[in-house]
This record gives structure tokens, sequence and C-alpha cells, in this order.
């Protein structure tokens, strides 16, 4: 399934307000691009978060015919570095339309001095590693409340908890992760009692 990942056109129109959602809507270690300019200072105050100045993002008289696709370009080589983190660019009105003209053809500022783009990116991967090892802690866990509980209540549990995940884009890798881990504790534990079986009271 698709995912996106936010970056965020900001004009340094942009008023305390709009700024402010901004700052909400803000992930955590979002990537702030911004014009070295005062104007697009105050709007980075305002977000409360450490700016990258790039020059190419200044107002310029009279634009490059390929200044659009240079903008694009800087853009991108920022959201490629993390593909889960949200980007921020603060850039003055010309300067945001010639983005969007070729970051997002079909979003072109018209609404207000925000707009949010988003760019297709693959699910976030899976740590293998990290998955295995919780299917093994929760089959030594299932086995020591074996006398509480029934052995197959703590899965069903993590395999619900992994279903509801899955629904949800930005936890969607912490559900396949717990669905892995379930089933390394299951094979964990048919090991654990074939073991157990075939050497009487080593387990």
């Amino acid at each position: 399934m698709t995912d996106f990942q936010r970056i965020f056109v900001v004009s340094t129109q942009a008023g305390a307000p709009e700024v402010a959602r901004v700052r909400k809507a803000l992930g955590h270690g979002a990537t702030v691009l911004t014009a070295p300019t005062g104007e697009a200072k105050q709007v980075v105050q305002g977000l409360g978060r450490e700016p990258v100045a790039d020059v190419l993002l200044a107002p310029v008289k009279h634009p490059d015919v390929d200044r659009g696709h240079r903008l694009d370009a800087v853009v991108r080589r920022h959201a490629v570095a993390d593909r889960f983190r949200d980007v921020v660019v603060v850039a003055d009105p010309a300067t945001v339309t010639l983005l969007l003209r070729v970051l997002a053809p079909d979003q072109l500022p018209g609404a207000g001095p925000v707009t949010e783009v988003g760019l297709p990116r693959g699910s976030r991967p899976v740590s293998l590693g990290r998955a295995v090892a919780g299917g093994v802690a929760l089959a030594v866990v299932t086995g020591l409340l074996a006398p509480v509980i029934a052995f197959w209540v703590l899965p069903a549990l993590v395999v619900v908890v992994a279903a509801v995940l899955l629904l949800l884009p930005q936890w969607r890798h912490v559900g396949q992760s717990l669905l892995i881990a379930t089933g390394v504790a299951a094979v964990f534990s048919l090991l654990a009692i074939a073991g157990s079986s075939r050497f009487p009271g080593s387990w």
C-alpha cells in the first residue's frame, strides 16, 4: 500500500495562525528548509524548529527557466534523506509558486499560504531482528503464564493489536512486526513442546 511523505510548502505571507497549525501537525524531527531572508526567519521562529537555510530559496527578480526544477531537486534531496520525516519549505510567494509547479502541479497555491504536498513512498521497513527477538520473548512469557491463562490468550491479543495498527499508515510497520513476532512465538513454542516430548524432564 502506497504511503505519502508530507511536504509543507509555506509562504512568507503566512500568519501566526497558519504557522501554528503547521507546527502542531509536524512529526518528530521534521526538516525545515528556509530562504535566508528576514521574512522567512519570522515564519521559522514560529515553527520552533532548527532550520536549514538554502540560498536557492531566496527570492530573485528574474528567475531562470529551470529554477522550478532546481527548487524541486533541493526539496526532494532533503526528503529522500529520510522518507519518514516531514519536510517544511519556507520561501516567498513567487518561489513557492515555481516550486509547486514542478513538485505538485495539481496543488498550486490558492487556498492559503500553506500547501501540503504528499510524495509517494514505500512502507517503512520492518526490523526482522527485533521481530524475531520479540517473538522469542512472547513465547517465553506465554510459557511462564501458562498456569494462569490459556496459552493462546496473549498471542491472540497481540494479533488483535497488530490488526488495528495495520490500518494506521504510520504504525503499519509495527503491526507487521507484531504479526511476525506472533508467528515466531508459535514456531518457538512448537519446537519447545516437541523437544520436551522427545526429552521428558528437559523443559
